[in-house]
């Protein structure tokens, strides 16, 4: 054991934090070997943006998987963590295209293949930021097994993937309607299309017929598309439309012949029930289209700029073009009207542009057989969401699941592993570079130029990490990981595409529980943004504060699946619990300095009650967390620490330790020690830190806390009648102390006290305990009844559980003085009140005042009339 002496004054977790972090990483307390004997427990860590830095986000997932993987190991788990960074390909490109940029080049001029050398050197330079941040968390991850979704086995995990799923005609090519982003100049994704309401305009046109004789009214909101119009549909069974059907418009300025058709996906009630059909800019056009053979008119191109097919628009920006169109169809008389409409606009999710529909030839993966296995294992329970909720929100999304376009036109990233034949149009797909043609022989083979989605590398992170294709000791031992941890943003961007690649290819789910977290918002309850200025960096929190403090404060403000605020309040509270915990820790150890082991310890009602709430937080704690509900078990450990342990139970047992009887002390000495160094261990997932630093200081087996064994619940100390005891004698020293604040006793002046029991077992309870009401409720001399009649009289009382409580005021104050300083309160108390109704009695002020501000003044006048009925009560019942 160290000597106390070296826990300092203050708790400085600068000090502390650094060089437990250096000490467990390098005695390799973090690392896990394979044993097949052990039950096992295996996480991934959701790998963060190599181009990233911590937020509070990556804080809270990480802290969630760090408590439950500290836990296991402590449990006696074979337990891996395993970390990682994802290549976030737009994100890293746009980093390098930044860079380059500066230096006055870009990628066309540098060539694709020095650009990746750039790329590779920003991610060398960079790309570690993350995870050194992470260990400033206290992350108790295998950083030997570290892994990035581009390294040479992710990387051939991915190959493998993409040939057997082309082989086994899953993965095609066609000329489809996608997401285009002019800025990041590549397809994104339907769920990384980002949705937001605008106000925006909607436009009425009128499309004649051919013969001139009859219009149609059509409505859009990017009347530039117009010019990409191939059709107008109508309801089949639509009465008004019925005679057009069938028969050609003039598409105005074009003056191309479209034709009226019919389609159930016109809803006849939604304005003039007829909808112009765009199929190359609009993916819900683009299926009618398919249906009825429609041709496809592209009229932008890659920078969103109106091209050859636009006419005399050709050359303007899209925006441009929409003003010029607008006032042409208003001069030719085919502009209807133009009316203010609220619709959701589409923007990139990673650089706010919006959106260009677009129809472009690209890669997909066919989703429905995928899909199948993966509904089946959430429906059969094979994965469990945690909150259950979220299931229905996975199935809903792989029940309507499009087709997966997973081409993406970037260079950094997994290039496809296609190559096409120069001379005869050979596709071939391939693990390994073609030398030849493999129809004739052919060497002029070019590779296609594009990339993989990043979701499609990071869809097969819980097995390609742990060695697969190959059949690997981590992958026998280690698959399927226990959970997922997860924010409730990325189940369909991650989550789902885990399970069917999962499933696809292992033939087992990836992991058997999925654990949803919420967002960390702000303290009005808005998510952090750039632009809102609201972010809030953790590396600063815990500059500041301490990790411990930071974690503490986001588990216990969170519970399953909800999103938490981020509250100074609430972060300063968790400091003063680490603050707490240290002190306590001091007085522990100052007061251990000549203790020696009790062979046959003594414990008296103090001692039981400490050990039985501690072995009843420990049952508690660990069902909690079997159950993930981590922030209701850190709430359990806050309440024992602070109000049990520190609070009563230190307080109770100082007599002992300043006293004379040997055996007393002793035995006192042994529980605090031991429920100090247990209760360490509880805490250890939660606040390793502090917990190691305290933990190393107390008598203890062993090299670190992070490996003492998870405290195992002793049954037999659980006694909840000591409890229930224990509770009462509480109630009674509270009640006593209140009792003295309310009639302004000086703090050490000790006070006679009369208690009438209505129970004779009450009555032995109290006198079991009276030396604990003596000592911490500043009584001098404790009197004891059973029910009676001669009460004494001039005295304030309380009541608890119907035992009644009297403080006899003779000698104890002066009663004149106390009066006169009441009655003085309640003249202050008056003017307040007087003044409170004035103002809320003046029209002028009700009139102009803001409704929280006069709902204040309400709640003040509430609290002063309650204040003035307590010192009435006070001030008669010491005249009386």
């Amino acid at each position: 054991m160290e000597e106390s002496k070296n826990l300092s004054k203050v708790y400085d977790p600068k000090q502390v934090e650094e060089k437990w972090y250096t000490y467990w990483e390098e005695h390799k307390f973090f690392h896990a070997e394979v044993d097949m004997e052990s039950p096992h427990f295996s996480i991934v860590m959701p790998p963060p943006n190599v181009t990233g830095s911590l937020h509070l986000g990556h804080a809270l997932d990480n802290t969630l998987q760090d408590i439950l993987t500290r836990w296991r190991r402590m449990q006696g788990y074979n337990t891996l963590w395993l970390p990682g960074t994802d290549h976030a390909g737009i994100a890293t490109q746009a980093k390098v295209e930044e860079q380059l940029a500066k230096e006055g080049t870009n990628k066309h001029q540098l060539g694709r293949e020095k650009f990746l050398e750039r790329a590779w050197a920003w991610k060398e330079q960079y790309g570690n930021r993350i995870t050194q941040q992470l260990r400033k968390l206290g992350t108790s991850c295998d950083w030997d097994r570290e892994r990035f979704t581009m390294d040479e086995g992710c990387s051939e995990a991915v190959k493998e993937v993409f040939v057997r799923l082309y082989e086994k005609g899953l993965i095609y090519q066609d000329n489809y309607i996608i997401n285009w982003c002019p800025k990041c100049q590549t397809t994104i994704s339907d769920i990384e299309v980002e949705h937001t309401d605008e106000q925006g305009k909607l436009y009425h046109l009128r499309y004649h017929t051919e013969d001139g004789t009859d219009y149609i009214e059509v409505a859009t909101t990017r009347p530039e598309t117009m010019l990409g119009d191939t059709a107008v549909a109508v309801h089949p069974d639509d009465k008004r439309y019925a005679h057009l059907i069938g028969t050609n418009l003039v598409l105005p300025i074009i003056k191309r012949i479209i034709p009226v058709i019919a389609d159930e996906y016109v809803d006849s009630k939604f304005g003039t029930g007829a909808v112009k059909i765009t199929p190359a800019h609009d993916p819900n056009d683009f299926e009618v289209a398919r249906r009825h053979d429609l041709p496809e008119v592209v009229v932008m191109d890659k920078n969103a700029v109106m091209n050859e097919n636009a006419g005399p628009y050709q050359g303007l920006d899209r925006y441009e073009c929409r003003k010029r169109i607008v006032k042409d169809l208003e001069n030719q008389g085919f502009l209807q009207k133009i009316e203010e409409h609220g619709h959701a606009v589409g923007h990139c999710y990673r650089c706010d542009t919006v959106i260009e529909p677009m129809v472009s030839k690209q890669w997909f993966v066919k989703m429905k057989p995928l899909a199948e296995p993966a509904i089946r294992a959430a429906k059969e329970g094979s994965v469990k969401f945690v909150p259950e909720r979220f299931t229905k929100i996975y199935l809903d999304w792989m029940e309507n699941i499009r087709d997966w376009c997973i081409s993406r036109q970037l260079w950094w990233g997994h290039r496809i592993p296609v190559w096409y034949c120069q001379d005869c149009g050979e596709v071939i797909c391939s693990k390994k570079e073609p030398e030849s043609c493999t129809k004739c022989n052919s060497d002029k083979l070019e590779q296609d130029p594009d990339v993989l989605d990043t979701w499609f590398s990071s869809g097969l992170w819980p097995f390609s990490t742990l060695g697969w294709p190959q059949d690997t000791k981590d992958l026998k031992r280690y698959y399927p990981t226990s959970v997922l941890v997860t924010g409730r943003d990325i189940i369909f961007f991650w989550v789902a595409r885990m399970i069917f690649s999962a499933l696809e290819f292992m033939k087992d789910v990836p992991f058997r529980d999925v654990f949803i977290h919420g967002l960390v918002l702000d303290a009005q309850g808005r998510k952090m943004s750039k632009s809102l200025g609201n972010g809030v960096d953790p590396i600063e929190v815990i500059d500041e504060y301490g990790a411990d403090t930071l974690r503490f404060m986001l588990i216990t403000g969170n519970t399953p699946g909800n999103d938490l605020r981020f509250q100074l309040e609430r972060l300063e509270a968790a400091r003063n619990f680490a603050n707490k915990i240290w002190n306590a820790a001091r007085f522990v150890l100052m007061n251990l300095e000549d203790y020696q082991e009790v062979a046959e310890p003594n414990y008296n009602m103090a001692d039981k009650w400490i050990l039985s709430r501690f072995n009843s937080t420990a049952n508690r704690v660990t069902r909690l967390l079997e159950k993930y509900e981590l922030g209701e078990a850190g709430r359990e450990l806050y309440d024992f620490i602070w109000n049990e342990f520190c609070d009563w139970y230190i307080e109770l047992v100082k007599p002992r330790l300043y006293g004379k009887e040997d055996q007393s002390k002793r035995t006192a000495q042994k529980v605090l020690a031991e429920v100090l160094k247990n209760t360490m261990e509880l805490l250890h997932p939660f606040m390793p830190f502090i917990t190691e630093e305290i933990w190393q200081h107390l008598p203890h087996q062993g090299q670190t806390v992070m490996l003492a064994n998870w405290p195992k619940v002793q049954e037999n100390l659980i006694n909840k009648k000591i409890e229930e005891e224990m509770a009462l004698i509480m109630d009674i020293i509270r009640a006593i102390r209140n009792l003295r604040s309310e009639i302004n006793v000086l703090p050490g002046k000790e006070a006679e006290v009369v208690i009438v029991a209505n129970k004779k077992d009450y009555l032995e309870i109290i006198n079991k305990g009276q030396s604990y009401i003596k000592s911490l409720a500043k009584v001098s001399n404790l009197e004891l009844e059973l029910e009676t009649n001669d009460k004494p009289k001039q005295a304030v009382t309380a009541v608890v559980q119907g035992v009644e409580i009297f403080l006899p005021l003779k000698g104890l104050i002066d009663i004149d003085k106390e009066v006169a300083r009441l009655e003085k309160d309640l003249g202050k108390v008056n003017q307040e009140i007087e003044r409170l109704e004035k103002k809320l009695n003046n029209q002028g002020f009700l009139a102009k005042a803001p409704q929280d501000v006069i709902n204040k003044e309400k709640e003040k006048l509430a609290n002063y009339q309650a204040n003035k009925d307590a010192l009435l009560s006070r001030i008669n019942a010491f005249k009386a």
